[in-house]
């Protein structure tokens, strides 16, 4: 398995090889060790400090087994954060990779706007950010319970801060009635810049 920058870099299509280095210009050392993983459709728990692309670590592999999988259509890629105020900062982070892919990516939460909502009925992004709280919302809705039918793939930021509490077992059982939805297994990556017991945050992650 390739262990440089450049090497994990040629793994992926082109279309992102030419965004990393137009946006990176090479991996950090997480990344590079993260994305091989990913690419193989494992499950992961990624543990890195701040400020190391954690993000993109689990965004850029995932985006490209949804560009590789055949047609894209419907919600492909579940972003959840523990905190909504980070959301935005997120999306416009998260919307530089997908506009160079030609995928979609939206927010959603207890503040969307009605007229935003209707959008999303309409036409689901590809990538979806949102929360705990407002997934168990979402796999009740008529509409949008359809679009997360095609989720191949959902990433849980700062997953510490929900391993342990009534919001972490929350989020549990949505994965897995989420899992009932899509009826198939769908890959989970869970990032986090520290974890006091990797383990018990990995098996509450799968």
């Amino acid at each position: 398995m390739p262990h440089n920058s450049e090497a994990v870099i040629e793994l992926l299509p082109k279309p992102l090889r030419e965004a990393v280095r137009e946006r990176f210009g090479a991996l950090t050392e997480p990344q590079v060790e993260a994305i091989p993983k990913i690419l193989e459709g494992r499950n992961l728990l990624l543990m890195a400090p701040t400020g190391t692309g954690k993000t993109e670590a689990a965004l850029i592999p995932i985006l490209a087994r949804v560009l590789t999988g055949g047609a894209v259509q419907g919600v492909k890629i579940l972003y959840i954060t523990p905190l909504r105020a980070l959301n935005r900062d997120l999306l416009e982070r998260i919307e530089w990779w997908a506009n160079r892919v030609d995928l979609t990516a939206a927010v959603r939460h207890g503040d969307t706007v009605e007229r935003e909502r209707r959008v999303q009925a309409l036409l689901p992004p590809n990538i979806l950010i949102t929360t705990p709280e407002t997934l168990q919302i979402l796999l009740t809705a008529k509409t949008l319970r359809q679009h997360l039918r095609s989720v191949e793939a959902v990433i849980v930021d700062e997953v510490h801060e929900l391993a342990s509490d009534k919001r972490g077992a929350q989020l549990s059982v949505g994965l897995e009635r989420l899992e009932r939805i899509t009826g198939k297994p769908f890959q989970r990556v869970g990032l986090s810049a520290t974890v006091g017991s990797p383990e018990r945050v990995a098996s509450f992650l799968a």
